[in-house]
C-alpha cells in the first residue's frame, strides 16, 4: 500500500491523462487506471474512422501506458448513461431553441458520479483527470481556480462540480503549462503520445456537424421544420430549412443573400421563427442563469462583481451578480454580444471559479 494512498485516474489515452497517471504513479501513488467509453460513432451514423477518447486506438494507448508502469487499468462502459442523458438533453436543447453544452453536464453527471462510484468500489481515495485546472482549501470549501497555463485552462467546463465532489478530486496538471507536459511525455519515451494530435469536437459528433447527428436521431426533423420565417428589421426576408439548425450569433450558413452581413439574433421555436440581425443587434447588458452552482461561495454576496465568461473562449465581461430565487441575474458593465441561451455563464473571481451556470434567456434593457 502507497503511503499516498490509491487514486483512480481517468484515462483517455491523450496525452494531458496519461502524465496525470505517469505523475501521480512517480509520485508514489497506488494509481489504477480507468478509461470509460462512452460513445460510438455508429450510433451517430458517421461514416468517418473513430478517433478522440471513444476509439479503439486511444483506449489501446491508455491500457499501454498502464501496463508500461505496472498499474491496472480498466474500462468502463458508460454508453447507456451517457446515451439516456446528455444525447437526450443535447438534442432536446436543439428543439427549444438553445445551444447545448455538453462537455459541462458530462463532467458534472456523468464522469465524476461514474468515477466516484468505481473509487468506492476499488477503495480509492481520490479520482484525478487532466484538466488544466488548480484545487485548494479556504474556508472549508474546496475552490476551483485556474491552472497556471491559461491558454489551457479549463475550469469554464468544471462549474458544476458539488464540493463531495472536488474533496476527493486531483488536478495534477494545474500547475504545468502544456509545454512541459509533453516535454514529461518525450522524457518518458512516448514520442508518440507527445505529438498526439488533439481533437476539440464534441466527441459524439465526431465530423462536428451537429445538424447531420440531429437528422441521424430524428429522421422526420428535416421534413418537420423546414420553411420557416426569417425575420429582419421585423420583416420576413425569407424562409430556412428549420430553427434547430441555428444558433444564436451564426453569420455563416445562412444560405440567404442580404447584402449586408447578417446574423442569428434569435430562435423562436414555437413559431419556427429566426430572426436575424445586425452584429450590434446582439448586443444584450443582462441574462438570467438556471441550474446554477456555486463553488467558492455558500451564498453569493449581495451584488457581487465578478467577470463572466457566456462562452469557452470568451475574455470574459465584469458583471454585477444577484441571487433571484432559483435563478442568477447577471448584469454586464458593457454590453457583450451573442448571448446563447444554453450556453454556461462563468463567474470569476480573479484566477477563482465563483460558478456558473446555463444561460436561461435572454432579456434586452
Amino acid at each position: 500500500m502507497s503511503k499516498h494512498g490509491k487514486v483512480l485516474v481517468a484515462m483517455s489515452g491523450g496525452i494531458d491523462s496519461s502524465v496525470t497517471a505517469m505523475m501521480l504513479h512517480e509520485q508514489g501513488y497506488d494509481v489504477i487506471g480507468i478509461t470509460m467509453k462512452t460513445w460510438d460513432y455508429e450510433s451517430s451514423g458517421s461514416s468517418k474512422r473513430e478517433t478522440g477518447c471513444c476509439s479503439l486506438d486511444s483506449i489501446n494507448d491508455a491500457r499501454t501506458m498502464a501496463v508500461n508502469f505496472g498499474f491496472p487499468h480498466y474500462i468502463l462502459d458508460i454508453r447507456g448513461e451517457f446515451g439516456e442523458f446528455i444525447i437526450n438533453n443535447f438534442v432536446e436543447e436543439y428543439l427549444a431553441g438553445r445551444t447545448p453544452n455538453p462537455c459541462v453536464l458530462c463532467n458534472t453527471h456523468i464522469k465524476w458520479d461514474a468515477l466516484l462510484k468505481r473509487a468506492n468500489m476499488l477503495d480509492c481515495e481520490f479520482i484525478a483527470t487532466g484538466h488544466y485546472a488548480q484545487l485548494r482549501e479556504e474556508n472549508n470549501r474546496k475552490i476551483i481556480y485556474k491552472g497556471t497555463d491559461h491558454t489551457k485552462d479549463q475550469t469554464y467546463v468544471l462549474w458544476g462540480l458539488d464540493q463531495e465532489c472536488l474533496r476527493r478530486t486531483m488536478f495534477p496538471l494545474g500547475g504545468f503549462k502544456k509545454t512541459e507536459i509533453k516535454q514529461m511525455a518525450k522524457d518518458a519515451g512516448f514520442y508518440d503520445l507527445a505529438n498526439k494530435s488533439e481533437s476539440y469536437d464534441i466527441c459524439f459528433v465526431p465530423d462536428n456537424d451537429y445538424r447531420a447527428f440531429l437528422n441521424h436521431k430524428l429522421p422526420h426533423l428535416e421534413t418537420t421544420v423546414a420553411g420557416g420565417d426569417f425575420i429582419y428589421k421585423n420583416k420576413k426576408v425569407g424562409t430556412h430549412k428549420g430553427y434547430p439548425y441555428f444558433t444564436v450569433g451564426q453569420r455563416k450558413g445562412l444560405e440567404i443573400a442580404m447584402g449586408v452581413p447578417v446574423f442569428v439574433k434569435e430562435i423562436i421555436p414555437e413559431t419556427n421563427t429566426v430572426v436575424l440581425g445586425d452584429k450590434d443587434d446582439l448586443e444584450e447588458n443582462h441574462l438570467t442563469v438556471r441550474d446554477y452552482n456555486l463553488i467558492k461561495y455558500e451564498t453569493l454576496p449581495n451584488d457581487f462583481v465578478g467577470l463572466t465568461k457566456i462562452r469557452y473562449k470568451d475574455a470574459g465581461t465584469l458583471a454585477t451578480i444577484n441571487t433571484n430565487d432559483t435563478s442568477l441575474d447577471v448584469i454586464f458593465h458593457k454590453p457583450v454580444n451573442g448571448v446563447a441561451p444554453g450556453q454556461s455563464a462563468v463567474i470569476y473571481e480573479g484566477d477563482d471559479l465563483v460558478g456558473g451556470g446555463f444561460i436561461n434567456r435572454k432579456i434586452l434593457l
